[in-house]
């Protein structure tokens, strides 16, 4: 028996550990990292923090950062790359989302048009949602059971209850709309400098569009050295596949 509880125990650490091994951080090589940064040593903070990326040691913390640390040397996209990044596994972090505006009006970048959640919704942040979600449907639960064992049912408490599960419907929609609007993997930022996109695959075509470093943009499908992109204002162009990095790993 001892010996099947120990299996079993160092099965689940095993678990435990490959689970989460996305989030956690070696703790020398981070804190090396960020004590370069605190030093004024950028070049040496992107070096070791991009190692941890490599390694699949991947955090929001990491990758906001990162992107500090690529502002820091001036390397817009870079910088605008890894912000979104951090965003998309922790979407309410407000530093990342306050640093990314603050880089994309710097640099100029064009963003691709925001869909319908993220035009309409936006007065909320996805964290706020889900507060917003939870307190409507316990108040709709204890609605509800009073609902159940009163003896008279006024149409008012009827209609509040309707309420109330329609804020939750709504609340989880724009929670899943946000959510999958990031996990977008397609997405992708423009890293390389003076990126034209063109009517076809190759340098001596007609550009479509002229994008500045950190511009958004949406992958459709790859030929050779050539990605075929959406890109702002609507338009569609070939770029070269190494300008570009997907904001999903």
């Amino acid at each position: 028996m001892h010996t099947r509880f120990s299996i079993l125990l160092l099965t689940a650490i095993l678990c435990l550990t490959n689970a989460s091994r996305v989030t956690a951080q070696p703790e020398p090589a981070f804190i090396k990292a960020n004590a370069d940064f605190a030093a004024g040593h950028f070049p040496e903070a992107i070096k070791g923090y991009e190692s941890l990326v490599k390694e699949h040691h991947w955090s929001a913390s990491l990758f906001y950062n990162l992107g500090n640390a690529y502002f820091r040397v001036g390397d817009f996209g870079h910088a605008i790359l890894n912000y979104e990044r951090a965003l998309a596994l922790q979407p309410a972090q407000p530093e990342a989302q306050a640093n990314l505006r603050l880089v994309r009006d710097q640099s100029r970048a064009l963003e691709l048009a925001q869909s319908w959640p993220e035009e309409h919704l936006a007065f909320l942040t996805a964290n706020q949602y889900a507060i917003l979600a939870a307190v409507a449907f316990w108040c709709a639960a204890f609605t509800l059971a009073g609902l159940v064992f009163a003896q008279r049912r006024p149409v008012v408490w009827i209609f509040i209850l309707v309420l109330l599960c329609a804020i939750t419907a709504g609340s989880v929609f724009a929670i899943s709309a946000f959510e999958s609007g990031r996990a977008d993997r397609d997405q992708a930022i423009v890293t390389a400098q003076k990126v034209q996109a063109r009517l076809a695959t190759a340098e001596n075509a007609g550009t479509v569009l002229v994008l500045p470093p950190g511009s958004e943009i949406k992958i459709l499908s790859t030929r050779g050295q050539w990605s075929y992109a959406a890109l702002p204002n609507d338009l569609r162009g070939w770029i070269p596949a190494d300008s570009a990095e997907r904001v999903r790993l």
